[in-house]
C-alpha cells in the first residue's frame, strides 16, 4: 500500500503521526551506536560541560537537512543524482568513493558493539551475533517492499526513547545540566576540538545528507510520481510544510537523545571517576553498578535498536550516493532484479564493515577513520547543498530564504574551521 504523507493540520496527534517519515528516520539513524559511543565519551569524560553541543547542533542539523529534503522534493532525484545533473563528476566520484570508505567504518563499529550488546544481555557467540545482525539487516533491505521497510525504521525509532527514560532513573542535576546547556564553556585546546569534530562529525554527516534527499524520492515513488517529470511538476506548499515538520522533529529527537546520553553519563561515569570509555557497550556495563539493571538494560537494548536502524542508513546512503553517480538503476522501491548494482553495494558495504571486526580494527579506530573522512567530506558536500538549494534555476519557487542561505554558508564555513584546527591540533608537537 502506498505511503502518502499526510496534508491535514497537525493539531491531532494521528495527523502528526503520519506526517513523519524520512525526516524521523534520518534524525533517529543519527544516534546509531557510533554516535552513543561519541556521546558517552563526551559525558564520561567532561561530565555536563558539552551538554551545549546538544542544543548548537538541533538548528544545525535541521537547517542541512531541510535543504537536503527540499532538493529530493523538487527536483526528484536523490542528492548524488541532482549534483550529478549539475556539477562535476569526477568531483562526485571521489566524494561517494570517500563517502563508501567512512561509511564501511562506522558500519562496522555499529556492528561490533550491537554484537557486543547483545552478548551482554544472553550467552552468545560474538560472530554468531554479528553475522546474525548482518544477516537481518541485509534481509530486510533487499527482500521487503519499501513501504513496509519505512514503517519499520519509522517504528524503530521509538528504541530512543530508552536514553530518555534512564535519563530519569539516574537522577540528572537540572539545575546543573541547563546551565550547561546555555551557557557554554569553550576553551581553544586540543580537547575541545577533537569533541567538537567527533560530536559535528557524527551529527552533520553526510551520510544524513544522501539518505534525506533519497527518501524523500521514494516517498514520492511511492505516492505515484513515477516518473522525474511527475516529482518535479507536482511539489506543493503542502509537501514543503510536511516535510519540514517531519525534518525538524527528527533532529529534535535526535538531539534529545543526545542530551540525555551525555547527561546519564555525567551523573553516573563522569561523577564516579570513569573518564575513558572506548565503546557504547563498556558505558552500558560500567551503569550496571552505578544505576542499576533497569539502566543497564535499557542502555544495552537501545545499542542494538539503534544499529537496527542505524546500519541501514549507512549501507543504503553508500549505495545511493555510488549508484546515482554511475547513473544505475537505484532504489529501495526496486526488487533485488531490477537493480543489482545498487542492492550489490548495500551487500559490499556490509560485508567491509564485518570484515573490519574479524581485522581486529578497534571500535575507536573505526570511528577516527570515519570521524576524519566525514571531516573530509562534509564542508565540500554541504557547500554543494547550499548552492542547489539556492538557485532558482533548478528549485524553481522553492529555494532558501535568504536567511537560510546564509545560515547554511555559516554552517559549512563553521564546519571547515572545526576540521582544519582538529587537524592543526593533531599534528602539532
Amino acid at each position: 500500500m502506498p505511503i502518502q504523507k499526510q496534508k491535514q493540520p497537525i493539531a491531532e496527534p494521528k495527523n502528526y503521526w503520519h506526517m513523519l517519515g524520512p525526516g524521523l528516520t534520518t534524525g533517529a539513524a543519527d544516534d546509531d551506536p557510533s554516535g552513543i559511543a561519541t556521546y558517552t565519551q563526551t559525558g564520561a569524560a567532561f561530565g555536563y560541560q558539552f551538554l551545549w553541543l546538544a542544543l548548537l547542533t538541533f538548528p544545525f542539523m535541521s537547517i542541512i537537512q531541510e535543504m537536503c529534503a527540499r532538493i529530493g522534493i523538487v527536483t526528484g532525484r536523490g542528492l548524488a543524482g541532482a549534483i550529478r545533473r549539475n556539477y562535476s563528476t569526477t568531483i562526485l566520484f571521489t566524494w561517494a568513493g570517500l563517502l563508501f570508505a567512512a561509511n564501511a567504518f562506522n558500519l562496522g563499529a555499529d556492528l561490533g558493539m550491537m554484537a557486543r550488546a547483545l552478548q551482554l544481555l544472553v550467552h552468545i557467540n560474538f560472530v554468531v551475533a554479528l553475522l546474525a545482525f548482518a544477516a537481518i539487516s541485509l534481509y530486510l533491505q533487499i527482500f521487503t517492499t519499501y513501504a513496509s521497510y519505512a514503517k519499520i525504521l519509522k517504528w524503530t525509532a521509538f528504541v530512543l526513547l530508552s536514553y530518555v527514560v534512564s535519563g530519569f532513573i539516574v537522577h540528572i542535576d537540572w539545575a546543573q545540566a541547563a546551565h550547561a546547556l546555555v551557557l557554554p564553556k569553550l576553551h581553544f585546546n586540543k580537547q575541545t576540538f577533537i569533541i567538537l569534530a567527533a560530536v559535528l562529525g557524527t551529527t552533520i554527516s553526510p551520510y544524513l545528507f544522501f539518505w534525506q534527499t533519497s527518501q524523500e524520492v521514494e516517498e514520492q515513488i511511492q505516492e505515484g510520481k513515477k516518473t522525474i517529470k511527475q516529482r518535479e511538476a507536482q511539489t506543493t506548499a503542502a509537501d514543503i510544510k510536511a516535510m519540514r515538520v517531519d525534518v525538524w522533529s527528527g533532529m529534535l529527537l535526535s538531539n534529545v537523545v543526545m542530551f540525555f546520553i551525555i547527561a546519564v553519563c555525567a551523573v553516573t561515569l563522569f561523577s564516579h571517576g570513569i573518564h575513558d570509555i572506548t565503546d557504547a557497550t563498556q558505558a552500558a556495563s560500567a551503569l550496571k553498578p552505578l544505576a542499576g539493571n533497569f539502566a543497564f538494560l535499557l542502555f544495552s537494548l537501545g545499542i542494538i535498536g539503534t544499529g537496527l536502524l542505524g546500519i541501514p542508513v549507512l549501507a543504503g546512503s553508500s549505495s545511493y550516493a555510488i549508484s546515482e553517480s554511475f547513473g544505475w538503476r537505484e532504489g529501495l522501491y526496486r526488487k533485488y532484479k531490477q537493480a543489482h548494482a545498487f542492492y550489490g553495494v548495500i551487500i559490499i558495504s556490509m560485508l567491509v564493515g564485518l570484515c573490519m571486526n574479524f581485522l581486529h580494527v578497534g571500535v575507536i579506530k573505526m570511528l577516527i577513520y570515519s570521524a576524519v573522512l566525514n571531516g573530509l567530506v562534509a564542508p565540500f558536500i554541504l557547500a554543494i547543498i547550499v548552492h542547489l538549494s539556492s538557485n532558482k534555476k533548478i528549485m524553481k519557487q522553492w529555494t532558501n530564504h535568504p536567511a537560510v542561505t546564509w545560515a547554511g554558508w555559516a554552517i559549512t564555513v563553521f564546519m571547515g574551521f572545526v576540521a582544519v584546527a582538529t587537524v592543526w591540533f593533531l599534528l602539532a608537537p
